[in-house]
């Protein structure tokens, strides 16, 4: 997603101050000073060639004019004379603002919710101490405190300015340019040009859900190690080690032959399997743009990605992607090493949801023919009675014959809410009675795609993450798929 970002002020729109840090750059040998764009062709004659006035002259000017009505008429034309040969002079000293080495320095990679610092440095080639002021094209969505600055440069000097910036929206942002200041000696006068500088910065889903994947982490690493989960789920299906019965193992996992050999009563103890596949199909149909909480329930099943793949990375799965809406957009092949997070975050960042039916045939029929071992389909959508009936269930018989299916959605708390209220009076006792209607034809559908042989979660948006990832950890102890 390529956002459009506003242009940089007009010639004789002064420069505001913004609260930006500078610093000296670090001390060391020189460095070279970095290549200047050439000047553009397109770019108007008097660009960076003509002075423009500051609000200093326009202060003189006024004291100017109140002394001028004190004097003669000649007298006057001497003063008015004087002013205009202090603008020519002070702008024809100021130096040119294409002379003035600037960079910008960006994060490659942001969450949304999260902070990050931007730079810039510039440089000052000339003999002269200068003042310059920069006004960035940033996009406004990348949230930066500040996007304009202003900087005292000495000769053949340099000095760096930072400020943060706090995105808001995920996506590709590619900042076009600056606009470059220098401010005359004397202050009357300055001297701009637009400088196109290249930048690039991805701001990735946010990851709200990690503690609660960590949780889950830890609780599976007890499993391993053999220790009774407070939630009583199995112990696996990989063998792991011998030892001696405890009061409340399980008298099927007792091994005879090691019991006759010990004279004790010895049981095998499992783990749950590894180097198993989940594949999370992330439904990007009309259905998930509808926002819960503020926040649209497509980013909301991007959480979830992240948190199913952080646990089952660390349990020794693989975990990819098949994002779809009308078609097939991206595939992020299954792998289990602790990069994949990252790749996963990449390939959803710039996602965002289309105004069309989600396509399950086509998207069940590319994971047919692309992931013929059995796996683990987790499918992030949302349970809209019209279209599941209408694509969703028709569809689902393709994958449940082959794979183990999840289908998981975020439900809006404020329809529970809305049911559960005490009325009012008659339009309140109306919406509670559609509230509920809604939420029964909810139930109604995971009933029916239970049936059809899935399992199904359906929580609010701060539990969806962590139920998801307890019903992975469920059916891996209870022995996989």
């Amino acid at each position: 997603m390529t956002e459009p970002v506003p242009t940089g002020p007009a010639v004789n729109e002064p420069v505001r101050t913004e609260p930006v840090r500078t610093e000296p750059a670090p001390t060391g040998p020189a460095q070279p000073h970095p290549a200047l764009p050439p000047p553009r062709w397109s770019r108007p004659w008097w660009a960076g060639v003509l002075p423009v006035p500051t609000g200093r002259l326009a202060a003189l000017t006024v004291v100017v004019a109140v002394a001028g009505g004190l004097v003669p008429r000649a007298g006057a034309w001497a003063l008015a004379g004087l002013v205009l040969v202090a603008l020519v002079v002070d702008g024809a000293l100021a130096p040119a603002p294409w002379r003035i080495a600037v960079a910008r320095q960006l994060p490659p990679v942001v969450p949304l919710g999260g902070s990050a610092e931007l730079a810039w440095e510039l440089r000052n080639p000339t003999s002269r101490p200068v003042t310059v002021g920069i006004a960035d094209e940033l996009p406004p969505s990348l949230g930066a405190v500040a996007r304009r600055l202003r900087a005292d440069l000495p000769a053949r000097g340099r000095r760096r300015a930072t400020t943060t910036c706090h995105p808001t929206r995920r996506g590709t942002f590619t900042p076009a340019g600056c606009t470059v200041r220098v401010v005359g000696p004397l202050g009357l006068a300055t001297r701009q040009s637009r400088r196109d500088l290249e930048g690039r910065i991805e701001v990735h889903p946010s990851f709200r859900s990690r503690d609660a994947a960590e949780l889950r982490i830890r609780r599976a690493r007890i499993l391993e190690e053999g220790l009774r989960s407070v939630r009583g789920r199995g112990s696996g299906t990989e063998f792991e080690a011998l030892r001696e019965y405890v009061e409340g193992d399980e008298f099927r996992h007792l091994d005879w032959a090691a019991t006759a050999r010990r004279g004790v009563p010895i049981v095998r103890t499992y783990r749950a399997e590894r180097n198993q596949t989940v594949l999370v199909l992330l439904d990007t149909g009309r259905t998930t743009a509808g926002l819960v909480d503020q926040v649209p329930r497509l980013d909301h099943a991007m959480d979830a990605t992240l948190a199913l793949a952080t646990v089952a990375t660390h349990l020794g799965d693989r975990t990819g992607l098949l994002a779809f809406g009308a078609g097939v957009r991206t595939v992020v092949a299954p792998r289990r090493d602790r990069g994949q997070l990252r790749r996963l975050a990449g390939a959803m960042h710039a996602l965002e949801p289309e105004l069309a039916e989600s396509g399950y045939r086509a998207a069940f029929g590319t994971t047919l023919a692309r992931f013929r071992r059995r796996a683990l389909l987790v499918i992030l959508t949302e349970l809209a009675p019209g279209a599941a009936d209408e694509t969703l269930l028709p569809a689902l018989p393709l994958l449940t014959r082959e794979h183990a299916v999840v289908i998981a959605a975020v439900r809006d708390p404020a329809l529970s809410e809305l049911r559960d209220q005490v009325p009012a009076g008659v339009e309140d006792a109306y919406t509670a009675a559609a509230a509920s209607d809604v939420l029964a034809e909810r139930s109604h559908l995971a009933a029916r795609l239970r049936a059809a042989g899935a399992r199904v979660v359906d929580a609010p948006p701060g539990e969806l993450a962590a139920r998801l990832c307890d019903t992975y950890l469920d059916v891996k102890t209870r022995g996989g798929w």
